[in-house]
């Protein structure tokens, strides 16, 4: 049995915070400690009712003055595309035909997934991010590559195998048979291996002949506890083209409906352009919008509309996440500062609470893995990050006016990144200091 007591100052959440007093929302210790056993969270809570738990002579960490959460959840980004990150195009499409579909068909190649995923799995544990919503490339290899380096690991993430059958280069295309099949080999081989957990994913529709998508819904209805992740309503041009790809589906959102593939474990990245129609389904099924801001500003997919999504009669579940490559940054800290940004120029308001519930049980909670992550709750994985607010010069002159723990949340989201990052926790293990050196 191995045992570990993490001292700091404690933030978790026990659901949304409505505003920024909201106190009922999250517990604070000012001098808590987190109390593992063998990967799992024992006891948490303030210093001196933990440190009574724990038996003599356990390791102790005192990572005091800093913060201590849940581990961060990223859910919606694509693994192949970190050497896609940052590349110049004018909206989604271009950038898929002239950068991603490109370097995807790299992953063909085994060893150079192998290579990628060590530095994927690098750059989670350098920002916080102990779980993660993955899409791999169309081939097998690639899956194969990314849920071995998670097992070696011991990180709980979510990824595909990706299945697209059409509109992309013939080297980046499946059939709807083979992507059945390589699916259903992924999740022979991985799904439950470790912390690992396989998601059904057809890339979108305008990649997916009618056949694929009827394969992948029956994927969904043979694995029903499965999580399944797509695209969807991300831009004006690619709503327009799949529309007219499928011309007896009632608008995008009725496609993925027709192959049944809305539920609670559906997780729809984007999810902007959503008509009211479209977003009653999205509420009566239970799926997941997933917002991706550094991705749509980058992009200029468009704005999310936060607000208009969950304070509806109908209101319809959110989940927050970086889209790499899209997106720009891996760091959960600066897709929230981006979220703000964008609900401000929509004239509505996003508190820090309501951040970093987001980036922890928020995000858990759409992915169906709260009583595992995204809490300090015993009993649950120990996966911890550790904040540093004063991380840089400008941070540290900044905290000398800080006075509210709000007011500190809004500086580490404002002006954060890796740097941040004291220690990332995986299963209860040091894992950003320990991070090695690339080859």
């Amino acid at each position: 049995m191995t045992s570990l007591l993490i001292r700091g100052r404690l933030l978790s959440f026990k659901r949304a915070p409505l505003s920024r007093d909201d106190a009922a929302s999250y517990s604070y210790e000012p001098d808590g400690a987190v109390l593992v056993v063998d990967g799992t969270i024992r006891a948490s809570g303030s210093y001196g009712e933990v440190i009574e738990e724990a038996e003599d002579g356990v390791p102790e960490v005192d990572h005091r003055p800093h913060l201590i959460l849940p581990g961060f959840i990223d859910t919606h980004l694509h693994f192949p595309q970190m050497q896609v990150i940052g590349s110049y195009a004018a909206n989604l499409l271009e950038w898929l035909n002239t950068y991603t579909f490109i370097e995807e068909q790299r992953f063909a190649d085994p060893a150079h997934g192998a290579r990628i995923a060590v530095r994927f799995f690098d750059e989670m544990l350098r920002h916080g991010t102990t779980t993660a919503v993955a899409n791999c490339s169309v081939h097998k290899a690639s899956a194969d590559a990314f849920f071995a380096e998670s097992l070696k690991r011991n990180m709980r993430m979510i990824a595909g195998k990706v299945m697209m059958d059409r509109n992309a280069p013939e080297a980046l295309r499946d059939t709807a048979r083979s992507g059945y099949d390589d699916t259903k080999q992924v999740i022979s081989d991985w799904h439950g291996k470790g912390r690992n957990h396989v998601a059904i994913t057809p890339r979108f529709a305008i990649t997916s002949t009618p056949e694929q998508m009827e394969a992948s819904g029956a994927l969904a209805r043979e694995y029903p506890d499965l999580h399944v992740q797509t695209h969807l309503s991300e831009n004006r041009e690619e709503i327009e083209f799949t529309c007219s790809l499928y011309p007896d589906a009632k608008d995008y959102t009725d496609i993925y409906d027709r192959y049944g593939l809305l539920g609670p474990k559906s997780l729809f990245g984007h999810c902007i352009h959503l008509s009211d129609r479209e977003a009653d389904v999205m509420s009566e099924s239970g799926s997941v919008a997933v917002h991706c801001p550094t991705s749509n500003l980058f992009l200029g997919s468009g704005l999310f509309p936060l607000r208009r999504l969950t304070q509806r009669e109908k209101p319809v579940r959110v989940a927050f996440a970086t889209d790499i490559g899209g997106g720009t940054s891996y760091s959960m800290l600066r897709t929230l500062d981006e979220a703000y940004k964008i609900q401000q120029l929509l004239g509505e308001r996003l508190n820090p609470f309501e951040s970093f519930y987001f980036a922890t049980l928020g995000n858990a909670e759409a992915l169906s893995l709260s009583d595992r992550i995204g809490t300090l709750e015993p009993g649950t994985d120990a996966d911890l990050v550790v904040l540093n607010a004063a991380a840089t010069p400008a941070m540290a002159l900044k905290m000398e006016a800080v006075s509210t723990l709000s007011e500190e949340l809004f500086l580490l989201q404002t002006l954060g990144d890796d740097r941040s990052v004291v220690e990332t926790y995986v299963a209860g293990k040091a894992s950003k200091s320990t991070i090695g050196i690339a080859g």
